[in-house]
C-alpha cells in the first residue's frame, strides 16, 4: 500500500515568496514543509537561516545613502535560491512525487501585510508632515 504524501509549497513558490516580499517568507513556506513531514529540527534550522537572512538584508538593502529596492529583489533571490535549491533537494529529494500546496493562503497573508506596512509608511509620512 502506498503511503499518502502530505501537501507541500513547491520550490518555485517559496523562490517567489521569497523574492517578492522576502527570504522570512520564503523560509516559512518551507519550514511548513518541514513540519508536514515531521522534520522539526530541519524546520527550526531554516527558520533561523531564513530570519538570518532577512537581517542581511535589512542591513544591506540600508547601506547605500539612498536605499535601493532592487538590492532587497536581489538578496531575495538569492536567499530564495539557497532555500529552493540547497535546501528543498536536501530535504525534499522527490519533491516532483508530492502533491503541491495552493499559494492562496500565504498569497493573502503577504498582500494583507504589504497593505499594513503601506498603510502605516503612508500615515507615518502624512503625520510627519503636518
Amino acid at each position: 500500500m502506498e503511503e499518502k504524501l502530505p501537501k507541500i509549497y513547491s520550490k518555485k513558490a517559496i523562490l517567489g515568496f521569497s523574492i517578492f516580499l522576502s527570504a522570512l517568507f520564503g523560509g516559512v513556506l518551507l519550514y511548513q514543509n518541514l513540519i508536514e513531514v515531521n522534520k522539526k529540527k530541519e524546520a527550526y534550522t531554516v527558520l533561523a537561516i531564513s530570519v538570518l537572512l532577512t537581517i542581511i538584508t535589512g542591513v544591506i538593502v540600508n547601506i547605500p545613502e539612498e536605499p535601493k529596492s532592487s538590492l532587497a529583489y536581489i538578496c531575495g533571490l538569492g536567499g530564495g535560491s539557497l532555500l529552493s535549491y540547497y535546501f528543498m533537494p536536501k530535504y525534499f529529494p522527490d519533491e516532483e512525487k508530492y502533491p503541491k500546496k495552493a499559494i492562496w493562503k500565504p498569497l493573502i497573508i503577504g498582500a494583507a501585510i504589504v497593505a499594513i506596512l503601506l498603510t502605516l509608511i503612508i500615515y507615518g509620512a502624512s503625520v510627519e508632515n503636518s
